[in-house]
C-alpha cells in the first residue's frame, strides 16, 4: 500500500513521512495508530490524529453522519484525555473511533471494566505508587528503563487481575536486572553510577587532567612549601597524585619518567603518563561493564519488550478506567437482533457533570422495544405501561415508551438540548466499547448518528444545507438516529412545521430511531402513532429567582412555555421604578396573576 492511499495523505504530507520515517515505517505508524511517531516526524497533532482515526476506524468515522455528532465525538474523547495517566494512552484514546463489530465492542468493554474492577481495589499508597511511576514514564517520554520501572510499581500493586495479568506474569527478579542494566547505558555509554570501579577511574582521570591543565602552578604550590632538593620534590608530587587524585601508588610511580630534565618536565610527563594509563584503564572497564549490562539486556529482551507492551496497554486500559469511575460509568447492553431501541436509566450528561460543583439530574428516556420495567417508567416518566400495553387499543390511549420517535417539548433552559446531548454521548461511548454513564442503557449499535443542534441563522442557505446534512443518512438504508434540535430556528414556523411533521414521518418511515426537540409541537398533528409527544416543565422560580425545571421528560404531555417565570424575576429584578413598569406591563400579557403567584411563591420558599 502506498502512503497516498490512506486518508488525509497528500504529497506533501507523504513526503514529509517518507524523509523523516521511511515508507515502510510510517505505513506501520499509521497501521498502528501511532500518533506520537506521526508528530515526532513534523505532523501537527491534529492532523495526525484524523489521518489515524480514518487509517484505523474509518468505517466507525462514517457513522458520524453530521458535523455536530462529529464535534460531540471529540467531546466525549477530550473528557476521556483528561483522565489518561501517560501521554501515549492519551494519543491512544484520541484515535478511538466507533466500533463496528459489536464482538469489539464487548472486547474493549470486558478489557475496560476488568482495569475499572482492579483500580477500584487499590488503596490510595498503590494508586500514588502507579501514577508517580507512569508520571516518570511520561518524564521520560516512554524510555525503556521508565517503561521496566513502572512495569515493577505494577508488581508492587499486587494485582493479577483484567489488563494487570500482563505483568503479573513477569519475573520481578529479572525486570530488577533489567533496570539496573538499562539504567546503567546511554547511547552506547555506561552511566554514572552503574560500576564504583568505573566511577572510581574516572574521577581519577577527571581530576589527573585538571591537575595537568594547571602544572606550572603545581610546580609553584610545591616550591613555596619549602621543597629545595630534588627527591624532597619528588616526594611531595606524589604525595598531592596520592591525596587529589585517588590514583594508587604503584600508578604514580610507574608514570613518573626517569630522565626529565627539569621540574616541569618530571611533572608534565608523569601527569601525561598518568591520564594515558587511566584513559586506557577507564576504557577497558567501560568496556567489560558494556558488554555484561549488554548480555543482561540480552538475556532480558522478551522481558523487557513484554514490559513495555504490557505497560502500554495497561495505561491505556486504566486512563479509560479512571474515566469510567470518574463518571460512574456502567456497561451498556446491546440490541444487535429484532427492532432497534435506545434507552436509558439514570442518565447524565458528562459535560454537565464535568463542572465544577455541577447538580445533575439523572434522566430515564427510551425509544423503541426496550426491557425498561413498567415499575421503572411509571417512576420517572410518570407513565403506567402496564395498564396500556397489551390491549387492542392501548396504543391509542396513550404512549407505551416504546415508540421509535419522539417529539421533545419544554421550556427554555429546559434541558431539551442537554437531553439530545446525553443520549448521543451514550450512543457514541457504547459503539466505542465504552462504559456509559447511566444506571443502566441499552443501544442499538446504528449505521448513522445524526445529530443536529441548533443553529439561529434564518437563511435558505442554512435550511439547504441542514436538510443536505441530515436526510440523506435517513434514506440511505441501515439503522438511523436522529437527534435534532429546534428545526424550526432555521426558518419560518409554518414552514418549519411541515417540515418538521415530514421528517418525522420519515423518521418513522425508515425505522428509524429520532427525538425531535421542537416549540411546535401542536402544529405537527397528527404524529404517526409510531411517535410520541414529550414535555419537560418548569415549576417556578426559587429564592435567588433561578428557574427551577423538572429535567425528567413526562411522556404523552407537550411541555409548555413558561414566559410568566421569566417575567417575574425581570419585575423582581427591574433597576428603577421606569423599568419594572414596562415589565410590569409583560406580566399583565402573560397574566399578572400568575406573576405575583410565582414571585410570592419564590419569597415563601426563601422564608
Amino acid at each position: 500500500m502506498q502512503l497516498e492511499e490512506y486518508w488525509g495523505v497528500g504529497p506533501k504530507t507523504r513526503e514529509t513521512l517518507a524523509e523523516q520515517l521511511g515508507t515502510e515505517r510510517a505505513i506501520r505508524a499509521i497501521e498502528s495508530g501511532d500518533v506520537r511517531a506521526l508528530t515526532d516526524a513534523g505532523l501537527p497533532r491534529g492532523r495526525a490524529t484524523r489521518i489515524l482515526r480514518r487509517a484505523t476506524g474509518g468505517a466507525g468515522m462514517d457513522t458520524l453522519a453530521t458535523s455536530d455528532a462529529r464535534s460531540a465525538y471529540k467531546e466525549v474523547l477530550d473528557l476521556a484525555v483528561d483522565h489518561a495517566v501517560t501521554d501515549r494512552a492519551a494519543d491512544r484514546i484520541r484515535v478511538l473511533t466507533p466500533l463496528t463489530s459489536g464482538d469489539e465492542m464487548e472486547a474493549r468493554l470486558d478489557d475496560v471494566l476488568a482495569a475499572r474492577d482492579a483500580w477500584a481495589t487499590f488503596d490510595e499508597n498503590d494508586r500514588e505508587t502507579v501514577l508517580a511511576a507512569y508520571q516518570r514514564y511520561d518524564d521520560r517520554d516512554g524510555s525503556e528503563h521508565a517503561a521496566v520501572e513502572a512495569a515493577l510499581a505494577l508488581l508492587e500493586a499486587d494485582v493479577e487481575t483484567g489488563p494487570f495479568g500482563a505483568i503479573a506474569d513477569l519475573e520481578k527478579t529479572t525486570l530488577e536486572e533489567a533496570a539496573m542494566a538499562l539504567a546503567g547505558l546511554d547511547a552506547g555509554r555506561v552511566r554514572e553510577g552503574a560500576d564504583e570501579e568505573l566511577d572510581r577511574l574516572r574521577e581519577a582521570l577527571g581530576a589527573v587532567e585538571d591537575m595537568n591543565a594547571n602544572a606550572l602552578e603545581v610546580i609553584e604550590d610545591l616550591r613555596s612549601e619549602g621543597v629545595g632538593d630534588v627527591a624532597g620534590f619528588r616526594d611531595a608530587f606524589e604525595d598531592r597524585l596520592l591525596s587529589e587524585t585517588q590514583v594508587t601508588i604503584d600508578q604514580v610511580r610507574e608514570a613518573m619518567p626517569t630522565d626529565a630534565a627539569d621540574a616541569t618536565d618530571f611533572v608534565g610527563g608523569t601527569l601525561r603518563g598518568l591520564r594515558s594509563d587511566l584513559t586506557s584503564a577507564v576504557d577497558e572497564r567501560e568496556e567489560t561493564v558494556r558488554t555484561d549490562l549488554e548480555a543482561t539486556l540480552s538475556t532480558d529482551r522478551e522481558a523487557i519488550d513484554q514490559a513495555i507492551s504490557a505497560v502500554d496497554d495497561i495505561a491505556f486500559h486504566l486512563s479509560l478506567a479512571r474515566f469510567a469511575l470518574a463518571y460512574d460509568c456502567t456497561r451498556p447492553q446491546f440490541r444487535t437482533g429484532g427492532d432497534a431501541a435506545v434507552s436509558v436509566v439514570g442518565a447524565r450528561n458528562l459535560t454537565v457533570a464535568a463542572r465544577e460543583d455541577a447538580t445533575v439530574q439523572p434522566i430515564t428516556y427510551t425509544l423503541g422495544e426496550h426491557g425498561v420495567s413498567a415499575e421503572t417508567l411509571e417512576r420517572d416518566v410518570g407513565l403506567d405501561r402496564g395498564s396500556k400495553a397489551g390491549t387492542e387499543t392501548g396504543a391509542d390511549d396513550g404512549p407505551t415508551g416504546e415508540e421509535r420517535v419522539s417529539v421533545l417539548t419544554g421550556a427554555n433552559s429546559g434541558g431539551k438540548t442537554t437531553l439530545l446531548e446525553t443520549l448521543c454521548q451514550v450512543t457514541l461511548l457504547a459503539t466505542m466499547g465504552l462504559p456509559v454513564p447511566a444506571e443502566r442503557a441499552e443501544v442499538t449499535p446504528v449505521d448513522a448518528l445524526v445529530f443536529h443542534r441548533r443553529h439561529a441563522s434564518f437563511n435558505a442557505g442554512v435550511l439547504e444545507s441542514t436538510l443536505r446534512s441530515i436526510v440523506p443518512p435517513l434514506t440511505g438504508g441501515g439503522r438511523t438516529l436522529m437527534l435534532v434540535d429546534e428545526f424550526e430556528a432555521i426558518t419560518e414556523p409554518g414552514s418549519a412545521a411541515n417540515l418538521l411533521h415530514g421528517l418525522v414521518r420519515l423518521t418513522v418511515d425508515r425505522d428509524a430511531l429520532g427525538v425531535f426537540v421542537t416549540h411546535l409541537a401542536d402544529d405537527l398533528e397528527p404524529l404517526p402513532p409510531e411517535a410520541r409527544v414529550d414535555g419537560i416543565f418548569a415549576e417556578g422560580l426559587n429564592p435567588d429567582l433561578e428557574l427551577l425545571v423538572d429535567y425528567q421528560p413526562r411522556y404523552g404531555t407537550v411541555g409548555r412555555s413558561t414566559p410568566e417565570f421569566i417575567v417575574s424575576r425581570l419585575v423582581a429584578n427591574a433597576t428603577d421604578r421606569s423599568e419594572r413598569v414596562g415589565f410590569e406591563t409583560l406580566g399583565e400579557a402573560v397574566g399578572n396573576d400568575v406573576v405575583q403567584r410565582t414571585l410570592a411563591d419564590a419569597r415563601w420558599s426563601e422564608s
